[in-house]
Parts: structure tokens; C-alpha cells; sequence
């Protein structure tokens, strides 16, 4: 006897969402040729299209003429409109706001143009993700999600202009303060509480939020599997205060902000079985296992944990006993650019489709030693990239960027349609990262550098050095491992030491230094002081598992855990930095004019 057939319960709009990717994934190239001639028309009056004898909207102009750029390049174009032009350099329509992204340049975070329209290509991203979700995990429309979100601080350029990072502006914006209700998208927390400067108001407020409504969670989630980490961090330190909150239905009063104390106030009611219950669980002698303990409805953790987060994986399959780890999309400052669409795969497995509609998107093949060709004559389309082949990212924008490279190396994993799956392989030059901060090995070298100065004095010198990211503490910390040759006959104070580390902070880049003093989102860095052979002992090491003793050179940032092993085996002594570095909103050169 045949089944009965199944009734399709997909709501309307989900199925319009999965229709839309299905069409131009299967139309990838149509797409493509359409998005770039859409760019080049809406920009063919900019000086920067000019400057490459681009007057029209000729694609195969574009493909001879357009160098590939980075962000240097685009630096002095970029200070222009910061500093108040607003004729067309690179974009016609007008500069809305800058964008300032985790990526440094001179020690600052670079700013990327962006346009209006483009909120509505993100929100068109955001849009497509719990209609793929719903197709493995059925029935979030009839609870929540726990979201902890978070609003960074702002500064203005010298012309006027909001300086903010993509997030920020996304959640102060219409598209999201002003959304329609969507039984899919509930969550937890209020708008006051994710718009809140004040993080630590912020997270209490979020989580007390998330507290109270904990049988009606069914998914939990940050942007950063740091973040999250993070708020568990919080938890452990304040669930006392927050089950005395719902035990009296009253709010600390920490918590200032008018706004925020008359949001939490309307879902905030005096509860005793549940403080008791949150009492027990928190009082318990582990948090193995705390979220579903705490919100035993969650289904999945909603986090990007591919990439440099991909370290923080073991502590949360710790907290969340073993939960699936759901990496939804793939977004920068320069343009969001796809989603994973088998959002319940294992995180080693993730592949994200970009979407063709995003940007115009073009790739640089790696070569041999991992570097990507330079000359554009090389690059290839979207639907042109091979399986298993690695590529730099290249893309062209609505916003004013052309042939610039954002950095992410992909390598491609299949295809949906004609469009491309990509695995996130590697940030190109980083060699460390804790949030979205992201240290290479040239800033890292001249902060060591100017660290050491500070054992002169004592007839001390660094003779080899590495650094470890360590994410075991929350949060997570640089630590820098040194062995020294001593010539002096003083011994070096612990203050010494203290002050290198303080340097090297003093010395990293700006958002390094907010995630230290503003956003509590990266620990003190450790100096660690190794025995003398100890980096003769990490060659030797290197030489056993196949190195070429004619091409070892000492790693500047080490991952493997026998290495970290062996060097924390040698550790005669560690310092912390003694304080915060410092650190202000905006550009330094903005904060001289100021």
C-alpha cells in the first residue's frame, strides 16, 4: 500500500529563499557577467575607473585594464573621503559610513566604504539562513534563540563619517532594530540589551534574559565561538547575582541604563524553582555539559568556529556536551559573501556557497609554496575554479572596491549548481588570533623588538624567540616564549619582564589593544622564560617529523601540541602584562587632530 503523501509544511517564505538560491546558483555565470556590468555602469563616473581608462561598463575592459589591489593601495583614495571629499572616487553613490575591519593596516583598523544599498544585501543573507536551517532542524519557529550580541564602540572621521564595525552598523540599523516578526527569529534578548555600550550591562542583561526564558530556548549562539566562550566565562562569575535577580524579580542595580532596565523589567518576574534550579546546576563541582543543563532545549550552538576560532571547538564540546556546532555563513567588512548549506556538518567538514548576487567575485590561484599570482591575466572566474584547488579571494563590490584581495584562502569542496563550495582553509600572513584580532609575524617581530630594549640594561639579549595562542583561559591570550643569553651579573627584576610584556602590547595593533582594554575579549599576554637549548631542542623536534635541517628556521607561532608541551617543559619562569595598553576609538591621526 503506498504512503500517504507527505504534506509540505515549508513556509512560503522559506520556500521563496530556497528557490532564490537554487536559481542563481544554477544561473551562476549569467549572474556574475549581470552583477559586474551593474557595477561598472553605476560607477563609470568615479575617478577611481577613470585612473584605469574605464569610462563604460565594458566587463572585458575591466578584465584587461583592473590591477589587483590591497588595501594600501586604496589607502590614500580611502583618506580622501575620510577626510571629508564627497566627489565620486571610488563609488558614485554617496559614502554612507565606514565599515572598519579586524584586518590592520599601519597598526589601524582599515575602513571600508560602504553604500546604503548594501544593508540590503546583507539583510537579503541574513534572510536565507533559517530557511536552509529549517530543512535540518524543524520546528525553531516554536521557541527562541539565545543570542548574545553585541554593539563596538564608534568613531567619526575628520569628514563626518561613522567609523563602526559591520555588525555594529548592521544591528543599529532598520533592517534589524525595525524587523517584522518572525516566529524563526525570536530571541531572547531585547534590543536595549544587544544596543547597550556598556558590555558588561550588555552580557548581564542578555543572559539574565536568556535565564528566565530557559525552557523556550531551542538554539544558543554568538557571532565568535570566543564570544560565546566568553559569556560562559561571565556565567561562572555572576550566576549568583543573576539567580538572586530571578529569585526576586528585582535587577542589580549594576545595571544603569534606563532603556535596558525597562526592557528586562517586562520579562523579568520573581521565579524561586528556577533561581533554585539555576542555583544547583551553577553550584555543581563541573560545567561539563552547563548549556544543556541550563537551556535543555537547545539544539544546536550557532557559531563560526572554522578559521582561528576553530581552537575554541574542544572547550565547547566541553560546555555543551558534545552539541552540534552550526557554522551558518561566511561575511568580512568588504562584503558578505555566502552561507553553508549544510549547516549541521561536523566543522572540519563546513563549506560555504558563495552567493553570486553578493559582489563580483573573482579568485588567484595559489601556487606551489602557498603564495598567490599577482598578475590578473591569472585570476579566475567564479564558475571557472577547480576541485580541490586552492585560491586567494579576490572580489570587486557595489561599494568601490575593484580586484581587491580581502586575504581568506578557500580551497573548493564541490558545488551547489554551477556555484562553487569553498572550505575556509587560512587568513593569508596571521600567525596569531584570539577574537578578531589578527597579529602577523612582520607586527609581531618589531613588538618583540622593541620588548627587548628593556633587557639592555642588564647585559641581556633574546637569542630565539616563538608565540603560542592560548585559548585554555577565558578568554584566550598571547604567550610569548623567549630564551635569552644572560651577560650581565644583575639579575632581571620581575618588573622588567612585566614591562616587555607591556610593550609588546603597547606595540600591537589597534584591535588587538580594543579587545584588551574595551572589550575584555583577550587576556594579558604571558612572557614565558625557557632554559638555555631549548629552541635547539624544537629543531630537533622539527628534523624527527621530516624537516630539512638546510631549510629550519625557528616557527614564530607554534600550534602543534607536542611542541607547546615540549616548550612549556622548559619554562624556568612567567610574567603577565602588569595592565591594560592603551587604547582610544578612531584613527591615532584622527585623536592628534582632536
Amino acid at each position: 500500500m503506498p504512503e500517504a503523501p507527505k504534506h509540505d509544511t515549508t513556509p512560503e517564505e522559506h520556500r521563496k529563499a530556497l528557490k532564490f538560491i537554487e536559481d542563481v546558483t544554477m544561473n551562476a555565470e549569467e549572474v556574475q557577467r549581470r552583477v559586474l556590468s551593474e557595477i561598472l555602469k553605476q560607477n563609470s563616473c568615479t575617478d577611481y575607473l577613470h585612473r584605469h581608462a574605464l569610462k563604460g561598463s565594458d566587463p572585458m575592459a575591466f578584465k584587461r585594464r583592473m590591477p589587483i589591489v590591497t588595501y594600501e593601495d586604496l589607502q590614500p583614495d580611502i583618506l580622501r573621503i575620510a577626510n571629508g571629499d564627497r566627489s565620486p572616487i571610488l563609488c558614485s553613490r554617496p559614502i554612507s559610513e565606514f565599515l572598519t575591519s579586524s584586518g590592520t593596516s599601519g597598526g589601524e583598523r582599515k575602513l571600508m566604504p560602504t553604500i546604503a544599498d548594501e544593508l540590503d544585501r546583507r539583510s537579503l543573507l541574513y534572510s536565507l539562513l533559517m530557511p536552509v536551517m529549517n530543512k535540518f532542524v524543524p520546528g525553531l519557529d516554536k521557541g527562541k534563540g539565545m543570542y548574545l550580541l553585541f554593539v563596538k564602540s564608534e568613531a567619526r572621521t575628520p569628514g563626518g563619517l561613522l567609523a563602526r564595525p559591520v555588525l555594529t552598523s548592521y544591528y543599529k540599523s532598520r533592517h534589524f532594530i525595525e524587523r517584522p516578526f518572525d516566529p524563526f527569529n525570536v530571541y531572547t534578548s531585547p534590543n536595549e540589551a544587544i544596543l547597550c555600550p556598556d558590555s558588561y550591562q550588555s552580557m548581564y542583561t542578555q543572559l539574565l534574559c536568556g535565564l528566565v526564558q530557559n525552557t523556550e530556548v531551542l538554539r544558543v549562539g554568538a557571532v565568535f565561538a570566543s564570544g560565546f566562550i566568553r559569556a560562559i566565562r561571565f556565567l561562572e562569575k555572576h550566576w549568583p547575582r543573576l539567580a538572586r535577580d530571578i529569585r526576586t524579580g528585582t535587577l542589580d542595580p549594576e545595571i544603569t541604563d534606563r532603556s535596558v532596565r525597562d526592557a528586562v523589567m517586562k520579562v523579568l518576574k520573581p521565579n524561586a524553582s528556577l533561581a533554585d534550579y539555576i542555583e544547583t546546576e551553577c553550584g555543581r563541582d563541573s560545567w561539563h555539559r552547563i548549556i544543556p543543563r541550563l537551556w535543555p532545549n537547545t539544539r544546536y550552538i550557532d557559531v563560526i568556529v572554522t578559521g582561528a576560532m576553530s581552537q575554541y571547538i574542544p572547550t565547547l564540546d566541553f560546555y555543551s556536551g558534545g552539541l552540534p556546532l552550526a557554522c551558518t555563513m561566511y561575511a568580512s567588512s568588504e562584503c558578505y559573501f555566502g552561507l553553508n548549506l549544510n549547516p549541521m556538518n561536523k566543522p572540519n567538514d563546513v563549506s560555504y556557497t558563495l552567493i553570486p548576487t553578493m559582489a563580483y567575485f573573482e579568485f588567484l590561484p595559489l601556487n606551489r609554496t602557498g603564495s598567490a599570482e599577482l598578475d590578473h591575466r591569472d585570476l579566475v572566474d567564479l564558475v571557472n575554479v577547480k576541485l580541490g584547488h586552492e585560491y586567494e579571494l579576490v572580489v570587486t563590490t557595489y561599494s568601490g572596491l575593484y580586484r581587491y584581495r580581502v586575504g581568506d584562502v578557500l580551497r573548493v569542496a564541490g558545488f551547489k549548481n554551477k556555484a562553487p563550495q569553498f572550505t575556509f582553509v587560512r587568513r593569508k600572513n596571521v600567525a596569531l588570533s584570539i577574537d578578531s584580532d589578527k597579529t602577523d609575524e612582520v607586527e609581531l617581530h618589531a613588538a618583540v623588538r622593541n620588548a627587548v630594549n628593556h633587557l639592555e640594561p642588564f647585559g641581556a639579549t633574546l637569542f630565539e624567540y616563538t608565540s603560542y595562542a592560548d585559548t585554555s583561559t577565558i578568554p584566550g591570550h598571547y604567550v610569548l616564549y623567549w630564551e635569552l643569553r644572560l651577560g650581565g651579573s644583575t639579575a632581571i627584576p620581575p618588573s622588567v619582564f612585566e614591562d616587555c610584556c607591556l610593550t609588546v602590547e603597547e606595540s600591537l595593533n589597534s584591535v588587538y589593544r580594543q579587545g584588551r582594554a574595551a572589550d575584555g575579549s583577550i587576556g594579558a599576554l604571558e612572557l614565558k622564560i625557557v632554559e638555555e637549548g631549548t629552541f635547539d631542542k624544537l629543531m630537533d623536534y622539527a628534523l624527527s617529523q621530516g624537516a630539512s635541517i638546510n631549510q629550519y628556521k625557528a616557527p614564530r607561532c607554534v600550534k602543534a601540541t607536542p611542541v607547546v608541551e615540549l616548550l612549556n617543559a622548559k619554562v624556568k619562569s612567567n610574567y603577565f602584562s602588569p595592565k591594560c595598553p592603551k587604547w582610544t576609538p578612531g584613527h591615532k591621526q584622527w585623536n592628534k587632530e582632536n
